[in-house]
């Protein structure tokens, strides 16, 4: 549709910015060329890197948390591996649905990651239990999840506990480490777009576009980009956001080229 190219089972190797354009690589070792490029590469969720967790992926083992997984769940046992607010806001969705909601948590508290309003909520609610200093070993099951083994870290004690869902909540990387030194990044990783690019690094007389990044041309949206709030809508929303100002650059660059915009 509009005139669009997909290249499916294809990756992006690299990116450089040659002349008035920007080029692309990919892992066959074709090349697209524009005036703009649009980062939407996401997030990889961190893994807890027990083999017999990986195993069981889909099969009670969740990266991530789904609104439809709370009813699936219904009158079960189920642990949520971090302590960030994603973790507490699943865990207070799940606990109207599952029989015991258990937050694991590999420091001495809540407090340091979690929003105090949160932490409360979770104080109140009976049927669910936070597990300090605790992080998930091992696990079994005949064909999915059904039990996991958890290790005192301040102890060594091992306990081996039911369980129907394991959800993996620890956080994500960006997908940054194919692109050039010229984009900047947190010390995460994650882009750094329009007001937030450092002085220095941005040298042409205009002022950066909405999430633009330093490298002209080059726009990031999604969770990619530093400062996003890790939602599909919002997502959607800078995908948005972006094409006024990518139509204008293609136009510009159309004219200064003298052929069509594409």
């Amino acid at each position: 549709m509009f005139g669009s190219r997909v290249v499916l089972m294809r990756r992006a190797t690299a990116l450089r910015p040659e002349g008035d354009h920007l080029v692309v690589t990919l892992s066959d070792g074709a090349e697209a060329t524009a005036p703009v490029v649009v980062l939407a590469t996401g997030v990889t969720y961190r893994r807890l890197g027990v083999p017999a967790l990986e195993e069981l992926v889909g099969s009670g083992v969740f990266y991530g948390a789904s609104i439809s997984q709370a009813q699936a769940l219904a009158g079960q046992k189920v642990y949520i591996v971090g302590g960030g607010n994603s973790a507490g806001q699943a865990a207070m969705h799940l606990s109207r649905h599952c029989e015991h909601v258990t937050l694991v948590i590999r420091s001495s508290s809540l407090t340091t990651s979690m929003s105090a309003y949160l932490i409360h909520q979770i104080d109140v609610v009976p049927n669910i239990d936070v597990r300090v200093e605790t992080e998930v070993v091992d696990a079994d099951g005949d064909g999915r999840l059904e039990h996991l083994t958890l290790r005192h870290r301040g102890t060594g004690l091992d306990e081996r506990v039911e369980a129907a869902a394991l959800l993996v909540m620890i956080g994500g990387w960006p997908r940054s480490d194919w692109l050039p030194d010229s984009i900047e990044r947190d010390e995460r990783g994650f882009l750094v777009t329009d007001r937030d690019i450092s002085p220095a690094r941005w040298a042409l007389g205009r002022q950066p576009y909405a999430l633009e990044t330093s490298l002209p041309g080059v726009f990031a949206v999604g969770d990619v980009r530093k400062g996003s709030v890790k939602r599909v809508a919002s997502a959607a929303g800078e995908g948005a956001i972006v094409a006024p100002p990518l139509v204008e650059l293609v136009m510009d660059a159309a004219a200064d080229a003298d052929v069509p915009a594409t």
